[in-house]
């Protein structure tokens, strides 16, 4: 598991190659503001030996928070990414692990007919019900995250997962009763407190997509107080003193903004003043971290950024540009990027060789 010595050593490496707070606060001890991603890729040989590249690239040039998921490309992702620290020179101890579970995962390649694999290799076993099955292959069912947890682990060859997120449970929202979505993530939580108290995780949190970009009332909304609730209830019924959600992934780029420009959530606790505030104004007020996917739109603003705002942004190249705006923005920790190469972790971990916009800097493009 990623610790404090371990984190603050790997930093220290890097002495002052980095620009002001390109390394931040992160549990346990700190990460570099840039992460590297592992979603995209079709589930082949050929691509898993281009993130063995590329993650072996990013651990060695200041990147040490790999993002990944138990269903990326059919659980190889995972895997690859567990090659990769056992071959590595850099210590587990300085790199941040973090994964997800919530989708059923194929293995190793997609099935001719997934409707039938789901139903042989989860329903027919009991490991879900199907009752909690959402679009035929999402659950956050207590009892499926706890076995998508061991598969991880078992994926990733490691002892513990720094960071495991319950992955878009808003997903949950598109057949069920929103109280109902809050009564299984409770549930959850229970099981990753006692989870993170066997030292399986080191923390845990929400990879969302659309909870936290949309007005209350909307389908996929989730109230970010309420499930700070459910996972305080949670830790109290395990009997530990502090829960242990303390992350959440969202999207955020140029031209998703929502989480910064949009009002989704009530006035943080002793605020000031009353009436809604941005996700990202919530979670800093409250302590939450907030790591952002999608930070270069998936590629597509690799190339391309609104002249206004790319005026604003220090950078070499249009994507360390599109870079520094997410990990400029008011309440982020990391922005996650996906790299397939070494010549990409070389482009984008350059980013950080640039100043962050201050808050208030920020706050001008969008007046």
């Amino acid at each position: 598991m990623a610790t404090e010595r371990g984190t603050w050593n790997y930093r220290d490496r890097f002495g002052d190659s980095f620009g002001r707070t390109y390394f931040r606060r992160f549990p346990p001890g700190v990460a570099g503001s840039v992460g590297i991603g592992t979603y995209l890729g079709e589930p082949t040989d050929a691509v898993d030996n281009d993130y063995r590249k590329a993650i072996t690239a990013a651990l060695n040039n200041g990147i040490n928070m790999i993002d990944t998921a138990v269903n990326y490309r059919c659980q190889r992702s995972e895997r690859v990414v567990g090659d990769v620290i056992d071959a590595t020179a850099v210590s587990r101890e300085e790199i941040v692990v973090a994964t997800k579970g919530g989708f059923l995962p194929f293995d190793g390649d997609r099935p001719n007919d997934p409707g039938r694999y789901i139903r042989e290799q989860y329903v027919e076993p009991e490991i879900v019900d199907p009752e909690t099955l959402v679009r035929g292959s999402h659950s956050i069912e207590a009892g499926v995250i706890d076995h998508l947890l061991d598969r991880s682990l078992s994926n990733l060859d490691v002892e513990a997962i720094d960071c495991y997120y319950v992955h878009n449970p808003e997903t949950q929202l598109l057949d069920r009763d929103p109280e109902a979505v809050y009564d299984s993530l409770e549930a959850t939580f229970e099981l990753l407190e006692r989870r993170r108290a066997a030292g399986d995780i080191g923390c845990y949190g929400l990879a969302t997509w659309e909870a936290f970009r949309v007005e209350p009332g909307a389908e996929q909304y989730l109230s970010l107080p309420r499930l700070l609730d459910r996972a305080a209830q949670a830790a109290e019924t395990v009997g530990v003193d502090d829960h242990g959600l303390q992350v959440l992934q969202l999207p955020f780029n140029v031209e998703m903004a929502d989480a910064f420009r949009r009002a989704t959530q009530p006035a943080p606790p002793d605020a000031d003043e009353e009436g809604s505030v941005s996700v990202l104004e919530y979670a800093h007020a409250v302590g939450l971290h907030v790591v952002t996917s999608a930070s270069i739109g998936q590629g597509a603003l690799a190339t391309s950024l609104p002249p206004a705002i790319a005026a604003e942004l220090a950078g070499d190249t249009t994507a360390q540009r599109a870079i520094n705006f997410a990990r400029s923005a008011p309440g982020v920790t990391a922005a996650l990027v996906g790299m397939a190469s070494p010549a990409h972790v070389a482009e984008n971990v350059a980013a950080g060789t640039f100043d962050p916009l201050g808050a208030s800097a920020f706050d001008a493009i969008f007046e």
